[in-house]
């Protein structure tokens, strides 16, 4: 074994095909002083036996992107290491036996499109045409993506690892990580331990390609990662006589994925029920292993297979496989820098996706590492979304009972996680439920999602249409619209900033002014230096030296850690308060008279005008009246410490029943910020997304002293915009948008919507989508025709650049 060095510029724990990727790009970045350090032998953990499927369509844009990237990469390894990748670009197919899987399969097929992935709907004698061995009795339907395939897993990883070390990187195995020093923040390196020895090598950075070991590396810097390892069933069969090359075969209303390889039929399962594994810790001496055989609970998924593929009956079983993966609380993986230390970087927990991810993986997060930030959009992985509770043992347990499962299970809009739910409750959250709520999860609060009617059941009936709660929604809509309802939005992320250089910090980091006078409320973005968004908050000045920052429920973590790493020698403290106070929202047109009920202060203009909070007594407590709205309306955000929240509630409640007062959930919220054209950070507003192409240039003072991203900024205003964020309403009443329909523009794709909702207010699905408008100005855009592709279907669209709903913004002034 080569010397194991004490010094280096990044330690990689981990020789998976992720901690190989890594490794590789930041080799092929010219990084030296590159060491991976591996327990066993490289891809002994679950590399070694992994399906070995290269897909390339993903739930979003830049997940497809780097998907797409990992199979050009490994077409082209073979040449340049001369390791073979058993690359082979033979197609995939996925089949639906439901309507409901039929428009899933043919919403992605469009969504494919507009990514630039080729994929084709076939019907069910096309896909026997492509599959003869099929029994399509019951197939309704199927996608056919032509550039998909499969490869040889490990010899990929062996081949990433040679080009590692063809550009100088050291690649050691049976070299165990015994614990990672910390100090200051940061991690300082590794301590090592071999058969032969031990030791430490100091390191300018660290990285986590751990695998289903992630969570325990993780906690060796105190650093979350949170993952459970679960196991994962596939047969091989014997040798079928005739069997040649065919696509990859995905029949997701079976659990059941199907390949050939040299002549065998390999037959795998994601089960609804899955059985998670290594709770007590993974054998020291696991490798290459396989765990026991349950026979009987792969039995179901055998035995559709048999009818679906009848000549698994007359073949015989070659290898019952049982092997370890690793899954992540919402089946994404973990990409990224760890919000607890300055230099650790996590590339973990792929779900059963890391073959199809790693090169893509790998390419993304060492270019993160080169330049200080992320390259694109990657905040549907990035570890900073993961709360710190997720890393609970007993949590992962028993919600990656259900993570496996749900990666075939229909992919419905709006669908809930059922397991490893109640962890964080509002202060309000029993006399929700009293009232008839019906509970969603984010970042793992409990939120009212909708009411339900007196005598209707409580609970979703998932579709692609109208889903059973619909009609609830519309109604707690036109209450917010002509009346007033109110909601709970505890679960939002609550930030204080406070100390001596509190608003010179707060003007370095924020777009917008920040030299504001007490009670005043400034809507802003924090930016990175390309101009891109950061974050989406409002910014509340309680008294000359503290500021109250409000952030999505998902990303309050993730906005903390951007302002921790950027207050440099301020004198200000960051704290989440999160959990210290309720609050409710009250909006609608005769929200005012509700607020005047239920409180002695003035609620008028004059006093209380939009964008200002005031100290209020309400009932017998205290609380602070925001007048800001998401929704479009007259309206309050109620802020009440915890321990009066439930009194607050009960007095504007009970206020409210001879005024219709409506209780509403978080459906409604998002069916009307969207009339609004209000942005949704994560979908139509990212890192990737310049403040200015997202309309939001209003929200940006370029007169104050420098901040992040001014400079970007000003080079955008002087060349002009690259593309525009439109609003989008469906010509017809019946077609409903969820996101990542593509929006045609004189016939030709040009984006796709970034969200969309139902506008019960508009009568039409309502979307927001950026469409490229180089050399373009606003009314050449939308001087076009538009149209949006709804599975397959083309519907003309409505086309603004304004809100079409009050478009004057008049009604929050009210």
């Amino acid at each position: 074994m080569a010397e194991i060095p004490t010094k280096a510029r990044v330690v990689i724990i981990g020789g998976g095909i992720i901690g190989c990727s890594v490794a590789y790009h930041l080799a092929k970045l010219g990084w030296q002083d590159v060491v991976l350090l591996e327990r066993k032998q490289l891809t002994s953990g679950t590399t070694w036996h992994a399906a070995g499927l290269i897909g390339q369509l993903r739930s979003s844009s830049n997940m497809t992107k780097l998907a797409k990237y990992s199979r050009d990469l490994y077409a082209s390894l073979e040449e340049e290491t001369g390791v073979a990748t058993g690359l082979r670009t033979c197609g995939s197919i996925s089949v639906a036996l439901t309507e409901d899987r039929r428009e899933e399969l043919f919403r992605g097929a469009a969504m494919a499109r507009a990514f630039g992935v080729a994929a084709e709907e076939i019907t069910a004698q096309e896909v026997k045409t492509r599959y003869p061995h099929l029994n399509i009795d019951d197939v309704l339907a199927g996608v056919f993506i032509r550039d998909d395939g499969q490869g040889d897993p490990a010899n990929i990883a062996l081949a990433l690892a040679k080009g590692a070390r063809m550009r100088g990187a050291q690649v050691l195995e049976r070299v165990r990580v015994a614990g990672i020093r910390t100090e200051g923040g940061r991690a300082t390196g590794v301590e090592w331990e071999t058969d032969a020895g031990q030791g430490f090598i100091a390191a300018d950075h660290v990285v986590n390609c751990a695998g289903m070991w992630g969570h325990e590396v993780g906690r060796m810097a105190g650093v979350n990662v949170p993952l459970q390892a679960c196991e994962h069933f596939y047969i091989v069969t014997e040798p079928i006589k005739g069997l040649e090359q065919l696509p990859v075969l995905r029949v997701p209303d079976e659990c059941a994925y199907y390949k050939e390889d040299a002549g065998k039929f390999l037959l795998g399962a994601f089960e609804p029920n899955a059985k998670p594994w290594g709770m007590d810790g993974i054998p020291e001496n696991f490798e290459f292993d396989q765990l026991p055989e349950d026979f009987d609970h792969f039995e179901p998924i055998l035995e559709k297979a048999i009818n679906r593929m009848p000549l698994l009956a007359e073949a015989g079983i070659h290898t019952f496989f049982n092997g370890p993966e690793s899954f992540t609380p919402d089946d994404a993986y973990h990409l990224g820098l760890a919000p607890e230390l300055e230099n650790y970087w996590v590339a973990a927990g792929f779900n059963s996706i890391g073959i199809q991810s790693a090169g893509g993986a790998g390419m993304a997060l060492a270019q993160w590492m080169q330049d200080g930030e992320k390259p694109f959009d990657l905040g549907d992985v990035d570890i900073s979304r993961m709360a710190p509770f997720q890393g609970n043992k007993t949590y992962l347990y028993e919600r990656s009972k259900e993570t496996l499962g749900l990666l075939y299970a229909d992919h419905f809009p709006y669908r809930q996680k059922a397991t490893a739910r109640g962890v964080r409750r509002s202060p309000f959250h029993q006399h929700l439920l009293d009232q008839g709520a019906v509970m969603g999860e984010a970042a793992g609060w409990e939120r009212a999602n909708w009411f339900a009617n007196v005598g209707q059941e409580r609970e979703y009936r998932y579709s692609w249409k109208r889903q059973n709660w619909f009609e609830n929604a519309a109604a707690e809509h036109r209450a917010v619209r002509e009346n007033v309802g109110m909601y709970d939005m505890t679960s939002f992320g609550k930030i204080r900033v406070e100390g001596r250089d509190a608003e010179a910090f707060l003007n370095h980091v924020c777009g917008n002014d920040m030299s504001v006078p007490v009670g005043k409320i400034v809507y802003t973005q924090f930016l990175n230096t390309r101009g891109g968004i950061k974050a989406d908050v409002t910014v509340t000045r309680l008294s000359e030296t503290a500021y109250l920052v409000v952030t999505p429920a998902m990303t309050r973590l993730a906005d903390q850690t951007w302002l921790h790493r950027h207050l440099g020698d301020n004198n200000a403290v960051i704290t989440d308060v999160t959990a210290a106070e309720g609050v409710l929202a009250v909006m609608g047109p005769n929200a005012r008279a509700l607020m005047q009920k239920v409180s002695p202060n003035d609620f008028s203009n004059a006093v209380n005008p939009f964008g200002t909070m005031q100290q209020i007594e309400i009932g017998m407590g205290l609380a602070r009246a925001h007048r800001v709205s998401y929704v479009g309306e007259l309206g309050w955000e109620i802020y009440v410490s915890s321990d009066m929240a439930a009194h607050v509630f009960e007095v504007i409640f009970d206020a409210g029943q001879d005024m219709g007062l409506k209780l509403c959930g978080m459906h409604m919220m998002d069916t009307c910020r969207i009339e609004k054209g209000f942005r949704h950070f994560g979908h139509d507003i990212t890192c990737e997304d310049h403040v200015l192409e997202a309309g939001l240039g209003f929200a940006v003072k370029t007169g104050k002293p420098a901040f992040i991203g001014r400079d970007a900024v000003l080079k955008k205003k002087e060349n002009g915009l690259d593309a525009r964020l439109l609003q989008f309403r469906l010509a017809e009443p019946e077609p409903l948008l969820y996101h990542n329909e593509p929006v045609l523009r004189d016939g030709k794709i040009v984006g796709y919507l970034s969200s969309g909702a139902y506008g019960h207010t508009l009568g039409a699905a309502v979307g927001l989508g950026y469409v490229p408008c180089k050399g373009e100005s606003a009314a050449d855009v939308l001087a076009s025709s538009y149209e949006i592709d709804v599975a397959g279907v083309r519907v003309r669209a409505d086309v603004s650049l304004r809100p079409m709903y009050d478009p004057k913004s008049e009604r929050v002034k009210l």
